[in-house]
Parts: C-alpha cells; sequence; structure tokens
C-alpha cells in the first residue's frame, strides 16, 4: 500500500515537472532572442493590428535602446526583464517615445519592476498585449503608467477605459482628449492615485488643471508638482526616486478595511490637502510647486446613509483614532484647505460632516441627533467638537445650544451666527451654554466683514469663556486662519 503510495507521488512530481518543464520552454519561445536595454534583458515582439497574432523578434543593433517605426498594420512590443524581480511582479508601461527620458523606468528595473511598451495608440491590440503579459510573464493585475506628452494622453485613455486594471497613472505634461476627462470620475471610484508633472510655462499645462478639478471633486488622489519656469520639455526628473517612489509605494498599498462604524453600503473617498509647497529642488535645479496627497499624506473619507435620515452622513477617518475616539461635527463640507481640520486629523480625531437635505431649506435637528446618536453607540466620543466656518458655523451652534451637554466646545471661523434649525436665534440665546460652562472659540479676520455684528457681539454677550483670535492681515477670505496648530491645540485642550 506504501509503495503504491510512493509510486503513485513519484508519478504525479514528474508529471508536474514535465509541465513546468513544457510551460517554461513554451514561455521562452514565445519571448524570442534578448537583447539589452540599459543593462537588462530585453524581448521585443509585433503584434498584427488586423489578426492580433504577437510574433517574437530581435531588436536589431541600428535600434539600440531604441525602437524603429513599425511597419504599416502592426504594432511593436517590449518587455525588459529586471535581474531580480520584485514580489507580486509589479510593471510599468508606457505607451509613447520609447526610451524618452527613461531614468525612473530604469530605477525602477533595479526595484524589480518589469518594464513594458507598444506603440501608440490605446485599441484592441492594447488590450491583447495585456493579455498575453498577464499570461506569459505572469505580470500584476495591474500596471503603473509613467506617459510623457501624447504618451500621458494615452495612459488616461487606456486608463479610462479599464479603470479596474490600473495601480496607478505618472502622467509629465499630458496631453488629454475630452473623453478622457469626462471618464475621470472612474479611475477616482477605484482609488487610482495619480502623479501629475508639469512645466509652469507649458502651454499644455491646462490640461492638469482639468484632471485635477474634476479628480478631486470625484474624491480621487491627485499629486501635481510644478516646475517653476520650465516648458514642455525636458521630460521626466532628475531625481528619478520621485517618480520611482510614488510607484512603487502605490504597488504597496494594502486594500484598508471597513471601519466598523460604516455599513455595508458606502462610498470611500480620499480627504488631503491642496495647499501647495513651493521649494527650490536640489536635484532638478529649480523652484518646483507641490501638493497632494503624494507629498502630504491622506485620509480615508466614508459617505452612507442611515435609516431615518435624509442626505449622507460623512467621515473623515483618522490614520490612527485618539483615545475615546474625539471628533468634529459640522455641516460645511471641509475642503484642501480646512488646515484646522487636518491638524485634528493628524491628532487622531474623526471629521464627521452631519447630513443636510435636499428637499428642505436646512438641516434637520432629529436627524443630527439620528447621526449623533449612532456614533456615539459604535464608540465615538460623546461630546463632539461643534465647528463651522461662516454661516454654517450658526447652525452648529442651534445644535449646541440644544444639546450643551454633549458638547465639549464650539469652534468658528469668521462665524455667521444665522440658523434655519433654530427657533431662537443662537445670538440671542446663548444662555444654555455658558450654564453648561461650553468653551468658545473664534478664529477671525480683522477685515472680516461679520466681525463686529457677529463675533464682537457674541464676546459681549457670553457669559462663558470665550477665545477669540485675530488674524491682522485677513478678511472673510481666506478661511484657513493664519496659525492652525496652534488653534488645533486649543480645541484638544477642550476635550475631557
Amino acid at each position: 500500500m506504501d509503495t503504491k503510495l510512493n509510486l503513485t507521488k513519484t508519478t504525479a512530481s514528474v508529471l508536474l515537472l514535465l509541465i513546468l518543464s513544457f510551460y517554461t520552454c513554451f514561455a521562452q519561445g514565445n519571448r524570442g532572442e534578448k537583447t539589452a536595454w540599459h543593462g537588462f534583458d530585453r524581448y521585443d515582439y509585433v503584434i498584427s493590428e488586423e489578426t492580433f497574432q504577437l510574433t517574437p523578434v530581435k531588436a536589431t543593433p541600428q535600434e539600440g535602446n531604441g525602437v524603429r517605426t513599425p511597419e504599416k498594420g502592426t504594432r511593436r512590443c517590449i518587455v525588459v526583464v529586471p535581474k531580480q524581480v520584485a514580489e507580486g511582479n509589479p510593471w510599468t508601461w508606457r505607451g509613447c517615445y520609447w526610451d524618452h527620458a527613461p531614468q525612473a523606468e530604469i530605477e525602477l528595473l533595479k526595484r524589480g519592476f518589469h518594464v513594458v511598451y507598444i506603440t501608440t495608440d490605446p485599441d484592441e491590440t492594447w488590450d491583447v498585449w495585456y493579455k498575453f503579459l498577464r499570461k506569459e510573464y505572469g505580470l500584476a493585475p495591474k500596471p503603473a503608467f509613467i506617459g510623457m506628452s501624447r504618451g500621458g494622453a494615452n495612459a488616461y485613455t487606456w486608463g479610462t477605459n479599464h479603470p479596474d486594471k490600473v495601480l496607478a497613472i505618472c502622467a509629465d505634461n499630458p496631453g488629454l482628449s475630452p473623453a478622457n476627462l469626462m471618464k475621470m470620475d472612474a479611475l477616482a471610484d477605484n482609488d487610482v492615485p495619480i502623479l501629475n508633472i508639469c512645466g509652469s510655462i507649458d502651454p499644455i499645462l491646462h490640461n492638469t488643471y482639468a484632471i485635477q478639478g474634476i479628480y478631486h471633486a470625484n474624491g480621487g488622489r491627485m499629486s501635481v508638482l510644478i516646475k517653476d519656469g520650465m516648458a514642455h520639455h525636458p521630460h521626466s526628473l532628475r531625481n528619478p526616486n520621485v517618480i520611482a517612489d510614488f510607484i512603487e509605494q502605490s504597488f504597496a498599498e494594502k486594500e484598508r478595511l471597513r471601519p466598523a462604524f460604516v455599513p455595508e453600503r458606502y462610498k470611500k473617498t480620499a480627504f488631503y490637502s491642496t495647499k501647495p509647497n513651493y521649494r527650490y529642488s536640489e536635484s532638478e535645479q529649480v523652484w518646483i510647486t507641490q501638493w497632494g496627497p503624494y507629498f502630504t499624506g491622506s485620509y480615508d473619507k466614508y459617505s452612507f446613509s442611515l435609516r431615518g435620515v435624509e442626505g449622507a452622513v460623512s467621515v473623515i477617518t483618522p490614520k490612527q483614532a485618539a483615545v475615546g475616539n474625539p471628533w468634529v461635527y459640522r455641516c460645511d463640507q471641509p475642503d484642501g484647505h480646512s488646515a484646522v481640520d487636518m491638524e485634528l486629523l493628524a491628532q487622531g480625531f474623526y471629521i464627521v460632516i452631519a447630513p443636510v437635505p435636499y428637499n428642505a431649506d436646512g438641516p434637520i435637528f432629529d436627524h443630527w441627533n439620528i447621526v449623533y446618536d449612532y456614533l456615539v453607540e459604535k464608540g465615538f466620543s460623546s461630546e463632539p467638537v461643534l465647528a463651522g466656518r461662516g454661516a454654517a458655523t450658526g447652525e452648529m451652534y442651534a445644535w449646541a445650544i440644544e444639546n450643551p451637554g454633549k458638547t465639549s466646545c464650539i469652534y468658528g471661523e469668521n462665524p455667521i451666527l444665522r440658523s434655519s434649525l433654530a427657533k431662537i436665534q443662537p445670538m440671542d440665546n446663548l444662555k444654555s451654554l455658558a450654564t453648561a460652562k461650553v468653551p468658545i472659540i473664534h478664529v477671525c479676520g480683522a477685515s472680516d466683514p461679520n466681525l463686529k455684528t457677529q463675533t464682537n457681539e457674541v464676546k459681549k454677550r457670553y457669559a462663558g469663556k470665550m477665545t477669540l483670535i485675530i488674524d491682522k492681515d485677513r478678511g472673510h477670505y481666506p478661511i484657513e486662519p493664519n496659525e492652525p496648530a496652534k488653534i488645533a491645540k486649543l480645541i484638544m485642550q477642550t476635550i475631557k
């Protein structure tokens, strides 16, 4: 019995080795004869646009590291193999201008990435090439694209048509079609990170701004690096680590689990700072402006519905929640310049955007109470910070006045105390807050037209503790205070 079993195992092992040997020979046969590309093994192919047949070919000595224009009716394809393949078989894809400013791809080859290419423009041959690479080379399901100019347009074309098959896009002074722009939401829905690198005097810089506007509005992660005074050329960066790190980090990202407080049906987007940082780059020898999640980090934003509540509830989550799960409750939408929210997120606060219905003139108290009860039941602090900007502050005042024992403090930026929620306007109904000893913090621009009639009037009337900070060189806009870290610290001191 044991002998038969051992024979069976031996036979199975031999068969497995034969199968693997056959597959290896088949795969190597499909790879054809290798040449070299910047010190790495290179394999070339031709694909028919009519039959989609892929044929291995050998790059000619005249081509060197480049590639000649393919014959009519065919596409030229290239695979460059790293010396040591990284775990997961990651790869980058270029769809135009092979071997032009290849420093980022060379760096990624050193890190274990495959580098592939196919001649322009995206069509069915690209889909055949993708399937071939997945089957014969075992490459990861999602490539990262590196595209320059027309190559950037090609990356966005294939990416928006296959948003579930894209790891990341690095586009350098990219072209763009209106059709691509209209489908950018598909990439955002698939959480594809984007990095655009552009010259400040590039004549098609507007493409990047158009992409950014739509991508950010859809909650997508987009970072931008602008080289001050640079035109359409030179492409790429002298320091390839900026691009290589972006792609490698994208590949290393793990899928984040849905937090326990989020229902099964939800939408996840990204929340991050879009405040620009202007600095001199020693490696590029130019001044650069950069912004977005690659440079500053980002936070997950979950939007969902609750029974009995009209309008979506949105919760921005910190990387690591602080002890007690503190949170900010507000009804206005924070944006990429909400510096105090960013500071509080970094300190472990949740930011909760209360629902505002579509079919009413403003918020509904009962709906906000349902949200509050739901989150507290899920472990959030029972005393959130009530916050708002401009006239949105009045609505949070109104809820706090009805719930003073559930409020840690009220924070307003250039506030106006008008409320559609309240039967009595907040300015005339501050007693319950003072009785509960709720601290109030207002940050205002010295030139804000509402400073005298709103904040100064509250200071006269409020019997409790009120902190007022005036930014001398600011009006109503920008809403962002001059010292957000200082404000966040003041808010944190009110948490019990």
